[in-house]
């Protein structure tokens, strides 16, 4: 660095240096570092665990310089329930997409909330099956075109879309469930207080932690990245808001 500025921001040492797979755009990118960042700042890196399984977070180990297992399509909170059961004093979370958590493992994810299974989830929901060609997944939008809804989804047939948050915080298992955005530079700063709020309450051991993080897909939406904020704001966000859902803490208080 030259003498006389000062460093307001570096990659954290948490993150290895290599170059990403995702495509321009993309929000997952941005949550590997937000998370790699509060694991630094936290000095636990040494002392977590991340679970990830198949789809857009399959190669989340590639990126995060910590120890990393993983889980078949959809296990992933069935692993994380052995880990974390196995090192209780260990920080675990897992990272899964919309068609991986809340499609062929949505029984996996429903009862180790509602078990209160001790670890984090951080939860990416772009309403799209973005690695395996786009076609729907449980949180499409009504109306929404994908390749295996080409002319929109229609609720009367294939239901409507999931709202994870919401029905995780129902659960008494769960001790904080948030709903959080990266599309802006002050959703993400909010965003990174909410991942660090996941470990902190891992560590007092009240329960399961649950992130959502509404995200977009450029490739899967075929549309120009910064376009497709333009869609996370206008829709993605009207069906999904913002905020805590539950919180024990605030409660406690």
């Amino acid at each position: 660095m030259k003498e006389g500025y000062e460093l307001v921001y570096k990659r954290p040492a948490t993150l290895l240096d290599t170059r990403m797979h995702y495509c321009p755009g993309c929000f997952h990118s941005t949550l590997h570092k937000l998370i790699m960042e509060v694991v630094e700042e936290m000095g636990i890196q040494n002392d977590i665990i991340g679970v990830s399984p198949v789809g857009c977070s399959v190669f989340a180990y590639d990126y995060m310089d910590i120890d990393f297992q993983q889980a078949a399509h959809g296990r992933a909170c069935a692993v994380a329930t052995g880990i974390k059961r196995t090192l209780p004093e260990k920080f675990v979370f897992t990272y899964q997409g919309d068609g991986d958590l809340a499609a062929i493992g949505t029984a996996e994810t429903l009862h180790a909330c509602n078990r209160g299974e001790k670890f984090s989830i951080f939860f990416v929901n772009n309403a799209i099956y973005g690695m395996t060609g786009g076609q729907m997944a449980p949180t499409t939008l009504e109306g929404q075109k994908t390749t295996t809804s080409p002319y929109g989804r229609d609720p009367k047939h294939v239901g409507y879309p999931l709202k994870m948050a919401e029905i995780v915080s129902q659960l008494p298992g769960v001790a904080y469930c948030e709903r959080v955005v990266l599309d802006t530079p002050a959703n993400v700063r909010k965003a990174k207080k909410s991942v660090r709020k996941c470990f902190e309450i891992q560590q007092k051991k009240l329960g399961m932690t649950f992130l959502e993080v509404v995200s977009n897909c450029p490739s899967g939406w075929k549309t120009a990245p910064v376009k497709t904020l333009d869609f996370v704001k206008d829709n993605m966000l009207q069906y999904y808001p913002l905020g805590v859902k539950k919180d024990v803490t605030a409660e406690q208080n």
